[in-house]
Order: structure tokens, then sequence, then C-alpha cells
């Protein structure tokens, strides 16, 4: 079994029926068309790279501001797939830059243009320049990239939404609600897909990832025990992103059904499983304090002090949703996902004066958190944004 399942008290992997009723389909159209992967050197962008490579598409071109990502990417599939006879290269470019348009312009055309480059964490909207840039890259360069594709005639486009999109709290999850809304206002020129997905466990800069990083640092592990989340592999995030892109239909929208395989799941417990498979037996200290003081005492027995609490940070979620109330969801297409297939438009005038005033305030160079709230209430006027005052950059 596979041990990040494992971590996260499951028994197989969700998608595997889904993707041998449909690998037939999968195979051909992978192996006769040209891919452009945006954001393809993070966790989930890697997952979808690998799954891509190894059915031998035309060719593949990844694109990720990380050079440092983007070299381990190559020498991981190197090292595990070996080589294609399509076009693999990789770009390290910012896909919001006017190098990226040349870029698009010079090496495609592209049958098939995949987009998961995205501030994911609800940690962005802190100060009102990580939120800034969270739309600009959650939003405002999806719009240039959609706009390309559409003129360029690219036949298909994805890009990766959030469970944090059904019924936003946060305003990451408005983000990536807002990128909803235009990709269906573009579904009209250009044919276009989502997913909306759990957290994927130990992906690059979660908590779950960090619980490596504090053992190898000697520092205690600490985590909430009342805020319960799904969660799904990295590989199992590159499936449902494959599984979208190629057989979703115009404005579609994927999302894994909730079963007996796919539990809500505290962090804490996480925490104590994840101690266990290291070999250490979790220790839960009262005070972040004496967690930070006692890392030696207890390692020397075996043991790692752990920290829980309650959760009281700005944007926390009671609880996960992939659909809300007036989405049509088809139940009966896949084994292990639901598809939506008529979520909510938005005025066109409404979202091109959201885009333009974002802009704008870019071009001004000075903005407020209040700004940037009432600009997402300006196009989402049920948004619930629940603010404590408190944020995860905050916690131990």
């Amino acid at each position: 079994m596979d041990e990040i399942l494992a971590l996260v008290g499951r028994q197989r992997d969700l998608l595997s029926a889904d993707l041998e009723a449909h690998e037939e389909e999968l195979e051909a159209a992978v192996r006769d068309g040209r891919f452009l992967v945006i954001g393809g050197a993070g966790s989930i962008g890697q997952a979808v790279v690998k799954e891509l490579f190894s059915r031998s598409p035309r060719s593949l071109h990844v694109v990720d501001l990380s050079e440092n990502n983007l070299v381990e990417l190559v020498r991981d599939i190197r090292s595990s797939v070996g080589y294609m006879d399509g076009d693999f290269r990789t770009f390290a470019v910012d896909a919001g830059s006017s190098i990226f348009e040349s870029l698009f312009q010079s090496m495609g055309p592209y049958d098939y243009v995949l987009n998961l480059s995205a501030l994911k964490h609800v940690r962005s909207e802190k100060d009102p320049f990580t939120l800034m840039r969270m739309i600009e890259v959650n939003i405002l360069n999806v719009d240039e990239c959609l706009r390309m594709a559409s003129a360029a005639g690219v036949g298909k486009y994805f890009a990766v939404s959030s469970d944090k999109a059904a019924n936003p709290a946060n305003m990451m999850g408005a983000s990536k609600r807002v990128m909803e809304m235009l990709l269906v206002a573009t579904g009209a020129d250009l044919p276009i897909s989502t997913a909306r997905f759990a957290n994927v466990a130990f992906s690059d800069g979660s908590l779950l990832h960090g619980f490596g990083q504090r053992i190898t640092k000697r520092q205690p592990l600490s985590a909430p025990n009342d805020v319960r989340r799904y969660f799904v592999s990295a590989k199992e995030s590159g499936e449902l992103c494959l599984l979208s892109c190629i057989l979703g239909g115009n404005g579609e929208i994927f999302f894994p059904k909730l079963s007996s395989e796919l539990n809500l799941v505290t962090f804490s417990s996480i925490a104590e499983r994840y101690l266990r498979w290291r070999g250490l037996e979790p220790y839960v200290c009262s005070t972040e304090d004496e967690a930070r003081a006692r890392v030696d005492e207890l390692s020397a027995e075996g043991k790692w002090p752990c920290y829980f609490f309650e959760s009281d940070t700005t944007g926390e979620k009671d609880y996960e949703e992939f659909y809300v109330e007036g989405e049509q969801v088809d139940w009966e297409r896949f084994s292990a996902l639901g598809v939506v297939r008529n979520t909510a438009s938005c005025d066109p005038e409404r979202l091109q004066r959201f885009l333009s005033e974002a802009r704008s305030l870019i071009r001004r160079g000075q903005w407020s958190r209040a700004e940037i709230l009432e600009l997402f209430h300006s196009v989402l006027p049920q948004f619930a944004h629940r603010e404590t005052g408190k944020y995860l950059d905050d916690k131990m």
C-alpha cells in the first residue's frame, strides 16, 4: 500500500478503476497531443507531467518559475520513466511575463494547455502584497493565458481549481471561484474544464510536508486538532487533472466523490501516524514552549514532542465541500468522480469590472486588504469571509 495513503488513513488509490476504464481513450488523446503545462514543477504539476510523459505525447513543454524544481522534475522523470519519442522541454519562465507570451507564440501550436500555476495557501492573504500576487497568479494571469490560447486555436484549456472555491470562506478560495467564472465566460470561444479537489497530502509547502522538515531540524510538530480535511495523494491529483483535461466536457468541473475511502482526517492524527511511521512515539505537550524545550530529552527516549491546538485563524472553514446548491452534478459517469455540469456563471460586465479594477490597483501601486475584500464582494456578493485577525504565520 502507498505509504502516503496509509498516513492519511486510506487503503487504496481512488481513481484506479476510472483510469483503467478510460485508459485507451486517454492514451490515444495524449499520444497525438501537443501539451503545454504551466506551473509544472509544483507538487500537482509534477504529478500531471509524469502522467502525460508516461503516455508519450507528441510534445510536452513545461513552464515554471522555479529553476531548481524543474531540474528535479527532469531528474525524477529520467530516473523513473526514462525517455519518450516526443519533444520534451522545460522552461524557467514566469507565466505572467512578456517572455512567456513569446514562448507561447514561438513554441506552439498546442492542442492542450494545462495551467497549474497558483498561490494555493490561505496564508497568502496575510498581507495586501501577497494577496495581490495571489489575484495576479490565480486570476489575471489566467485571463491573459486564456486570451492567448483562444487566439492560437488551442483545442482545450484546463486550470486547476480547489474545493475551497465552493462557498469560499477565504480569499484564496474566492480567487479560485472567480477563476472558475472566468473559465465559464471563456467557454464559448475555447473549450475549458477544471477540477476541485481536496488537500494534496505532503505537497510542497503544506503542513504535512513540514513534518519531515521539523524532524530534520530537530523541532517539534505542531498541528490543529479540530480541523478535519480530505486528502488525496500527489499521484491522485495528477490523475484527476488528466481525467478532467482529456475527458471533461466544456465547462465541467471534476471532483472526487466522498466515500468510505475518502474520509475527513484531522491534521493532528496524521502527525501521530507520521511519527510512528518514523519509529517515534508522539508526546503531546501543553504549550509551544514545552514542545520546543523538550526535543533532545524526548528524542533520546524514542519520543517526539507535539503541540496540538484548536484553530482560530482567518479563513478556516469548518467543513469542506466540492459542489454547492444549484450546481447540477453527474454522479454516474465515473466510479470515483462527480462532475459539476452547470456551475454558476457571472455577469460578464461585473467580471470584467473586477479584472479592470484589480489591474488598476496594481498600476496605482498602493492598495489595502479592505479594498481587495471589497473587490471580491463586488463579484461574489455572498462571499462569507471569516476574519479573526489571526493568521497561520502566527502559529508554530
